[in-house]
């Protein structure tokens, strides 16, 4: 059976207007031939852009940022002569040079980091797997297989709703239920934004990632633009965004396009009540990072809205904490955005400290948004598992090819949970372990008074020899901590696993065994990039069943395919 995406049109461009001055225009109602209802809307938005830098200050003592602010009320023309005038470095994303040999030298760990590592795997029973399934990937029916070939399945973006999951790989997107029923796709997913016009309706890149509003029970997609308007080689870049007007991923969306100045790579979103956080990589080249905010109260109703963006110099890829759960924070709490230390480009690989900003968006006047200077969070220290990303340096079975690990950054997602007595951030990233392998550096913050994150536990998951990295973890309602990553080494095909733990176990331990997800069965010979990165989701149906997606190849197959997976804790019902 064939199901249609059935969208509500809505477009908000930063033309540089206030939102005063914006005015909703009706364009009209049509009925194409598929019988699906489009109403077309058009609504220039305001823009406000906070310049924050040069961001030298994340050292012990970082001094206030000096802050530049892109003035309201300019034409498009003026707009892009300002940000000429104050760009500071190219934005486009390079192939920057190798960072390390095949394979990279291990350090020597010290005892705080030995002290760190978990190097013996839980005792408890592992956690019951209460569904798995082939998601998109080599094979996957409908799918055009040559991204596969090329490159394997990169970046894996999983949500997951009351009654649907949906998964994202490079360009591509799928619906399907809890059981693995597929109910829609594979399509390509700037089909969410067909009939829209613009570069969103023409436009389909790579780097697309979709969310579940637990607070408003909506679904987000965020697509980036990363190429300039055709006969502008100074035009902008974009971030299209796709809100869901209800539950169903198969429903109705308002869709919008912002125009962004600095390339938008590596888009990582995240709900939070007073906006859809977005930070973004300038590219591979730069140590350049752009937080944005999108105006999630006016976009969950269809209205006009805004978007506001801060640029912050020197720091690796950031993460926006993301709430999870039905509690929201606090009324008026800041965002939290995340970092880990070291630069891999200037060679600097090992740290013992994370860096952390609180955000605060002001919808009336974009003057008054803030970002704090970079504080420090003392943690264990750790080295990036092959000197960060684009090197490559886990084994596999019966290959030459060694995999790349995106050892430099925290991975997705910032996770926020608010309980009763406390708050909650996890965080994770993959780094060398004492045996000389990968393991999984997990964190969990909890935030004191004033709202500033303070190390709760921590723990290197690295129970073996083998290669633990790329994770992706999550907490339930009763405060279980869940982490899925992929499991390879010399003797073995990379795959995925998952271990957890209870939240009355020992502080810094997964105390329950492994469970398998996916075990691989063919090595990735074509290339070296291994899945860009994971996604763990929490299941708002019971907010206690883990959802997990990561990549593996079926034996004889050139390229990888991804494997859905659900994991229940006892107690979940």
């Amino acid at each position: 059976m064939k199901h249609v995406l059935r969208v509500a049109l809505l477009f908000a461009a930063a033309a540089g207007l206030s939102l005063a001055q914006a005015q909703v225009q009706r364009v009209g109602a049509y009925a194409p031939p598929s019988g699906v209802v489009h109403t077309a809307f058009e609504s220039p938005a305001a823009t406000g852009v906070v310049l924050v830098g040069p961001g030298k200050g994340l050292g012990s003592a970082p001094p206030a940022p000096q802050r530049r602010f892109f003035p309201a009320g300019l034409t498009p023309a003026q707009m892009h002569a300002w940000f000429e005038k104050h760009r500071p470095a190219p934005t486009e994303a390079t192939d920057p040079p190798r960072p390390a040999p095949l394979p990279p030298p291990f350090p020597e760990l010290g005892p705080a980091e030995r002290a760190a590592e978990q190097t013996a795997m839980g005792d408890a029973p592992a956690a019951r797997l209460v569904a798995s399934f082939d998601g998109l990937g080599y094979g996957f029916p409908g799918q055009h297989p040559e991204p596969a070939r090329r490159r394997g399945a990169l970046d894996l973006s999983l949500a997951v709703g009351p009654k649907q999951v949906v998964e994202i790989i490079n360009s591509q997107m799928a619906v399907f239920d809890k059981q693995g029923k597929l109910l829609y796709g594979a399509v390509p997913t700037n089909t969410i934004f067909a009939g829209f016009g613009g570069r969103c309706a023409t436009t389909n890149n790579g780097d697309a990632v979709v969310r579940y509003d637990q607070l408003a029970h909506r679904w987000l997609f965020v697509m980036p633009i990363f190429s300039r308007p055709q006969g502008q080689p100074k035009g902008d870049f974009g971030m299209c965004y796709a809100v869901s007007t209800s539950a169903n991923a198969l429903g109705t969306y308002y869709r919008y396009e912002f125009r962004r100045p600095y390339f938008p790579d590596y888009p990582r979103p995240a709900v939070w009540p007073d906006g859809y956080y977005v930070p973004t990589s300038s590219g591979d080249g730069v140590i350049q990072k752009m937080d944005c905010v999108a105006q999630r109260a006016r976009m969950l109703k269809g209205e006009p809205a805004q978007e506001q963006c801060v640029l912050i110099d020197g720091v690796s890829f950031l993460n926006n904490t993301d709430v999870d759960g039905p509690t929201p924070p606090p009324a008026g709490e800041a965002n939290i955005l995340m970092a880990d230390g070291g630069t891999q480009l200037k060679n600097i690989y090992d740290s013992s400290v994370l860096y952390w900003f609180k955000v605060h968006v002001d919808w009336k006047n974009f003057r008054k948004t803030t970002v704090s200077r970079g504080h420090q969070l003392a943690v264990a220290p750790y080295h990036f598992l092959c000197n960060g990303q684009l090197s490559n340096c886990v084994p596999q079975l019966n290959s030459k090819t060694y995999l790349d690990s995106q050892g430099d950054k925290l991975m997705q997602r910032l996770v926020y949970r608010r309980w009763d007595g406390h708050q909650s951030i996890l965080a994770e990233h993959s780094v060398d372990t004492a045996a000389h392998a990968g393991g999984v550096d997990w964190y969990e913050f909890r935030l004191d008074r004033q709202g500033d994150p303070a190390l709760y536990q921590q723990g290197i998951y690295a129970p073996d020899d083998h290669y633990r990295w790329m994770a992706s973890m999550d907490m339930d309602k009763f405060g279980d901590i869940g982490i899925g990553y992929s499991y390879g080494g010399p003797d073995v095909y990379p795959g995925q696993r998952f271990a957890a733990r209870r939240a009355g176990d020992p502080p810094g331990k997964l105390t329950m065994r492994e469970t398998v997800l996916a075990q691989g069965g063919a090595a990735q010979t074509g290339s070296n990039r291994w899945e860009d990165y994971t996604t763990m989701a929490m299941d708002p149906s019971d907010d206690c069943t883990f959802w997990y997606v990561g990549d593996y190849l079926k034996p004889g197959a050139p390229a990888s395919t991804t494997r859905i997976g659900a994991f229940r804790l006892p107690g979940c019902r």
